[in-house]
């Protein structure tokens, strides 16, 4: 039996699925746990991998999100796979879609904040020293936000306890020219 790997962008009816994903490394301590309300109000972030059998049955295997936190600024939050598939390289597919998005978007700069220091590595991610490449006045806007991913970016103390042990990583895009994806023409009617 084969099965394809798919990515797409996400849909109000994957949250259960992608809840699914993340609860079990919540629970390891390897990502923070979120309300279902805010996997809805994120849904537009996120790109889901799916299974595809030989029979045509789909099962969400992958999950990640690219959150915009500023005009060269975004954060991959949320990359989750199924335990059963790990090693498959569903997610660097995820990974490398997300930074396409964040090419798309102008994006300058991508952040996470991760356990898998090897893994982001592999991905161009290179460990962050400190803040001091943040513009003041930009800092002072994102402090207004009330996104934990901001606040983590910033390496505030309110999100220490979600933070302990995590690294942070960022990712230059600029360093490549790139122009965005075509929009793909629709027949005029």
């Amino acid at each position: 039996m084969t099965s394809e790997i798919r990515l797409r962008p996400a849909t109000t009816q994957d949250v259960p699925g992608i809840k699914a994903l993340v609860t079990p490394l919540a629970h390891a301590g390897v990502l923070v746990i979120k309300e279902t309300v805010a996997y809805y109000e994120g849904i537009q972030d996120f790109l889901v991998a799916e299974m595809i059998d030989d029979d045509g049955a789909t099962r969400l295997v992958g999950c990640g999100a690219l959150h915009v936190m500023w005009g060269d600024l975004a954060e991959i939050r949320t990359l989750a796979t199924d335990s059963t598939v790990r090693g498959r390289g569903i997610g660097g597919k995820l990974v490398t879609q997300l930074l396409e998005r964040a090419r798309d978007l102008g994006v300058d700069r991508v952040f996470c904040l991760t356990f898998e220091v090897s893994f982001f590595r592999g991905h161009g991610f290179e460990v962050m020293p400190n803040q001091d490449q943040i513009d003041p006045e930009v800092f002072a806007e994102l402090l207004r936000s009330q996104d934990e991913g901001v606040a983590e970016y910033l390496d505030l103390a309110r999100v220490k306890p979600n933070t302990l042990g995590n690294t942070r990583m960022i990712r230059n895009l600029s360093a490549r020219p790139h122009s965005p994806s075509p929009t793909p023409a629709f027949p005029a009617e």
